[in-house]
């Protein structure tokens, strides 16, 4: 979620080649269950090798930060998050998604999955890009904001919803689905794809705030969703730590990447608050 990038044009597949030494953890526990990587994504993965995990959450860059204006809290604020959210142009924002997604698409073990949320401004760029890499689509997700900032320009429909792409490493994944969990959660109906959810509360800013926040109920969702405990979950874009918080706090294994160290540092206070005493007394930082 802290992104900034080059413009990088990735090759038709990346080499074949052993991972560099992988650097040293920004932080984790002493159970290795929990663990975040400060540096560039693509970087990062490129130390850790192919078929590491079982699950990837990725909330890359919007490419919203535009000069525009939006209206929070009833006042009217600009929409700039940083350098890292600026868009260099279509060819570029797509060369920088293809890049990502293909080191993402090598760390998948053969039956792990990917889910991935955007907006208009990058999703169908997310979408052809592993239609490009051959990534199996299996549904797309819509998240509905029952209470979205008004649009100020009123030449719109006020934009109330995001779309999160779920797809399988390859043609051949054999993907796994939590399908009766889902099932009991929807009152013994089969969920469908548009979830109705608030965006972080108060109580979720409470160590500090990230431009780009998921609610914790949306990540938790999808990790119960597809992966089970035990099994070892990615976020190469980590933010302020809610996929790390779903995966903690449902059993799950996680590794963070991030490239700021504010919002390391919040994840860290995010995790140390949602544990125990006993919890916290297991945990080591590693810089």
């Amino acid at each position: 979620m802290s992104k900034q990038f080059e413009l990088f044009v990735p090759p038709p597949s990346l080499p074949d080649e052993p991972p560099r030494p992988l650097r040293d953890p920004w932080f984790n526990d002493a159970t290795g269950s929990f663990a975040l990587y400060q540096g560039d994504c693509m970087n990062v993965l490129d130390e850790m090798g192919a078929e590491q995990f079982d699950m990837i959450f990725a909330d890359p860059p919007y490419f919203l930060s535009n000069g525009g204006m939006t209206c929070k809290n009833g006042k009217m604020v600009s929409v700039h998050k940083g350098g890292w959210d600026e868009s260099r142009g279509a060819e570029a924002n797509h060369a920088f998604n293809r890049a990502w997604l293909a080191r993402c698409q090598r760390a998948l073990r053969p039956n792990g999955t990917i889910f991935v949320s955007g907006t208009h401004h990058t999703i169908h760029s997310i979408g052809y890009a592993m239609q490009q890499l051959g990534f199996k689509i299996l549904n797309d997700l819509t998240w509905f904001k029952p209470n979205p900032p008004p649009n100020l320009s009123c030449r719109y429909f006020t934009h109330t919803t995001e779309t999160i792409i779920w797809a399988g490493r390859d043609k051949k994944t054999k993907h796994l689905f939590n399908y009766a969990e889902m099932k009991r959660e929807n009152g013994g109906k089969q969920m469908r794809s548009m979830w109705n959810m608030k965006p972080p509360n108060k109580a979720q800013k409470s160590e500090g705030k990230h431009p780009t926040m998921k609610p914790l109920p949306l990540l938790d969702r999808i990790v119960r969703a597809a992966s089970n405990p035990g099994d070892r979950v990615l976020d190469p874009f980590n933010g302020s730590g809610t996929t790390g918080l779903a995966c903690a706090q449902t059993g799950r294994n996680y590794v963070g990447i991030e490239r700021d160290e504010e919002y390391l540092e919040l994840s860290r206070r995010r995790l140390l608050a949602s544990l125990g005493e006993a919890e916290v007394e297991r945990l080591t930082v590693a810089r």
